[in-house]
Order: structure tokens, then C-alpha cells, then sequence
């Protein structure tokens, strides 16, 4: 089996990060092969009028994910942005994605509601 799961560097990790998501990454890695990635991509979505904080984000996230014990020997640890594919997938499935899915989504109605 195949766990794929990422954060959006928006700022500094705190526990509830450590013991809602990250805590379960590091057990995960022991038995199932991991991929983990820093989805700046995401980022955008609510830190759009200050995309200039991602970067130092994204560099605090992953330098607090290996000192957790995240090990990249175990697992892949990824840039969203790196992996181009992403963007390509992104478009194809939001042009068949129906406009009532969305907005029946509690992230998107809680972004949406934000911007």
C-alpha cells in the first residue's frame, strides 16, 4: 500500500501539526511506502497576498519534518512545484470536476468564503 499525503508551508508547524498529522507520518513510513510532499501550490490558495513568506516556509517545514524523524531513506519527500506533472493532472481533472462537487467540499466553501 501507498500513503500520499502534504502540508502547505503557511507558516510555522506547531503540535497540532506534530500530533494531528506528522506523528502518524513517521509511523506510516515503518510499514507502507510514503510520499510526502510540501504542497507551495496549495500555498497560494490563502497566502496569495503574500507569496513571499513560501519559500522560508517551505524550508522551515521540511528542516521540522526531519527533525521529527521523517526519514528520507524511508520515505519520498517531494516539492509540489518541482513535479510539473502536477500541474498538468490539476488541469485535466478541474475540467471534469462539476462545479456542485466543489461546492459541496468544506475546504473549498471555507476558501472560497476567505478570498
Amino acid at each position: 500500500m501507498r500513503i500520499v499525503s502534504g502540508m502547505r508551508p503557511t507558516g510555522s508547524l506547531h503540535l497540532g501539526h506534530y500530533f494531528g498529522a506528522l506523528k502518524n507520518w513517521i509511523d506510516l513510513q515503518e510499514k507502507y511506502e510514503c510520499f510526502y510532499t510540501v504542497v507551495d501550490w496549495h500555498a497560494l490558495t490563502s497566502e496569495f497576498e503574500h507569496t513571499e513568506s513560501i519559500p522560508g516556509h517551505t524550508r522551515e517545514m521540511l528542516a521540522d519534518w526531519l527533525a521529527a524523524g521523517l526519514d528520507p531513506e524511508k520515505s519520498t519527500i517531494f516539492l509540489q512545484s518541482a513535479i510539473h506533472e502536477q500541474a498538468v493532472l490539476y488541469l485535466i481533472l478541474a475540467m471534469y470536476t462539476p462545479m456542485g462537487w466543489l461546492e459541496r467540499n468544506p475546504t473549498f466553501k471555507e476558501q472560497k468564503q476567505q478570498i
